[in-house]
């Protein structure tokens, strides 16, 4: 485990798992939640986000471009894009509206035009797999090739195999296990 990704988990751990009552985006029931917008908007932690998340995807050759559902994946392809620029890597970051926009352009998809260039789609948590594949939705709409999904935190609740099912590689930085989270009886 590299440094980066232990010192995510534990900022995770920390500052991003609450526990309580609460009703997932699929409707389901579970007694935490990961709320990574409490950390990913950090100063201290969106760098580590970015530093994990380039070591997951860099197996992936030629993409030109990372995002995904606002508001979710935002701050993700943001890191991802510093990170990168960082490390002398020139990924673009996108974002996808959940409507096109009915003024101006009208665009949905907003950043560098990304038809005919490789992309992966990014979420900060998964739980259905809805946002991805609604960007992926809009994506093909503007014709980029998606190469791959790839979360921070999978809450292992099907995302997954939905994803995997539509035909496309699902990549996840941290599971529940590492976050120190059984899947027990309660929904994630």
């Amino acid at each position: 485990m590299t440094d980066a990704r232990q010192q995510l988990i534990e900022h995770i751990s920390r500052n991003a798992v609450f526990h309580g009552d609460f009703t997932l985006t699929s409707g389901a029931r579970a007694n935490f939640y990961v709320d990574l917008r409490s950390v990913s908007l950090d100063h201290s932690v969106a760098p580590l986000i970015g530093q994990v998340m380039l070591d997951l995807i860099a197996p992936i050759p030629d993409v030109a471009a990372v995002g995904g559902m606002t508001m979710g994946a935002d701050p993700i392809a943001a890191s991802i894009l510093h990170q990168g620029a960082a490390r002398g890597l020139a990924y673009d970051a996108f974002v996808v509206r959940k409507e096109p926009k009915d003024h101006g352009r009208g665009r949905q998809v907003e950043g560098p035009d990304v038809a005919g260039k490789r992309v992966i789609v990014v979420e900060d948590t998964s739980t259905t797999g809805g946002s991805p594949l609604q960007a992926i939705e809009a994506l093909v709409k503007v014709g980029a090739e998606i190469v791959a999904v790839a979360v921070v935190v999978d809450r292992d609740t099907g995302a997954r195999e939905r994803i995997e099912a539509a035909g496309y590689p699902y990549l996840a930085a941290i599971g529940l296990e590492d976050l120190g989270l059984a899947s027990g009886g309660s929904a994630q």
